[in-house]
């Protein structure tokens, strides 16, 4: 229940934004729409287990939510950074008395991959015998992080980065929302579109901070590109240096190679070495791939490889 002060603080902009029917979710046709998964289940009101892998500000949270209240089923929602065992024994025997009175509950189980092995077994005979319909969210590929149990009773959807048409969808939602346009030239909407790298959460942070920009800072009118700079900060690169984002760049440097791009392979050098890539690697895989996947066909690749590494 809501306390007698909780109305007089301000809720974030992107909690406002937050969809409150999966036709207002942009960005997951594929799996939204009625041929679709998702869209499927929400027809026939039979959901299944699965595991939604996206990137972070897809929906995948929104989606958990928004299908439970479309299927009349219990909304549980646990993050595998805060929880243990004893809270999901707690979550497991509510859900069996729920199951008796007839209805269903949705155990939302945010960072899944958190939950080390032994834990992700401690799901199957609840999501074997229907106590509990399993949705897990992850950034990272499930393959690598989930047990292949788990992954055998589980469907896995890909949710992906959303594109500048669903990220204007949502700077328009917010301009109703607030009441008034952006306070942006057309060159800066683009920027800020551009900056968000399909990521509606962050794009939502960035529209409030400019909605709630001092009239002194729009004094000289809507803000260019530059100015937008210098209000919203450039956003770090989202960047690991041992998972998919690692892997998933030094791969496509390789393949541009291989495809004699030499231009794409710059570009996918440069974001490594943006997001704070060892440079010692870069060299040591290029040593790699002139031995490898040039070989005789140019003896000076190794030479040049070696030389640039020095």
């Amino acid at each position: 229940m809501p306390s007698l002060f909780e109305s007089q603080v301000k809720r974030p902009l992107a909690d406002l934004l937050r969809p409150q029917a999966i036709t207002d979710v942009v960005g997951q046709d594929h799996l939204l729409n009625p041929d679709a998964p998702l869209g499927r289940m929400l027809i026939t009101g039979k959901v299944t287990s699965f595991i939604l892998w996206g990137p972070p500000g897809c929906g995948k949270t929104t989606i958990a939510r928004l299908l439970a209240h479309h299927t009349d089923m219990y909304f549980e929602p646990i993050s595998a950074v805060f929880s243990g065992v004893s809270d999901l024994r707690r979550i497991f025997d509510e859900a069996k008395q729920r199951r008796q009175s007839g209805r269903a509950t949705i155990l939302f189980v945010d960072e899944i991959h958190r939950f080390n092995r032994s834990q992700q077994d401690g799901f199957l005979p609840y999501v074997e015998d229907g106590t509990v319909v399993l949705v897990g969210a992850t950034t990272e590929n499930p393959s690598f992080e989930l047990n292949a149990a788990l992954l055998s009773r589980c469907k896995v959807f890909v949710l992906k980065r959303l594109t500048e048409d669903a990220l204007e969808s949502i700077i328009k939602r917010a301009e109703q929302q607030v009441g008034r346009a952006l306070p942006v030239t057309d060159e800066a909407r683009e920027q800020l579109k551009s900056m968000a790298d399909g990521d509606g959460r962050y794009l939502s942070n960035m529209l409030e901070a400019l909605f709630d920009l001092p009239d002194r800072d729009l004094v000289e009118g809507p803000l260019t590109p530059d100015k937008l700079l210098s209000v919203v900060a450039q956003r770090p690169a989202v960047y690991d240096k041992d998972r998919d984002g690692h892997y998933n760049l030094i791969s496509a440097v390789h393949k541009s190679l291989r495809g004699s791009d030499p231009d794409a392979a710059l570009y996918w050098v440069a974001r490594m070495v943006a997001a704070g890539e060892d440079v010692k690697y870069i060299f040591r895989r290029l040593t790699r791939f002139a031995v490898e996947d040039v070989g005789l066909a140019d003896p000076n690749a190794l030479t040049q490889a070696v030389s640039a590494w020095e």
